[in-house]
């Protein structure tokens, strides 16, 4: 694992949840230029809207 990615945290942008580094099955978007993350669960709930590059703020 590199060194910056074991020292950082990364946040689900919808639910808020955090875990080490950057794990390997949350979802990355970008929006407004903006790198963003989502959890398992939260992108399981919205895969039709993330799919449809729907930005967040509309689910």
């Amino acid at each position: 694992m590199d060194q910056k990615n074991a020292s950082t945290t990364t946040t689900c942008a919808r639910c808020g949840t955090t875990r080490p580094g950057l794990p390997v099955t949350w979802t990355c978007s970008v929006e407004n230029g903006r790198r963003v993350h989502f959890c398992d669960d939260c992108a399981r709930k919205h895969l039709r809207s993330i799919e449809s590059r729907l930005d967040s703020a509309w689910w």
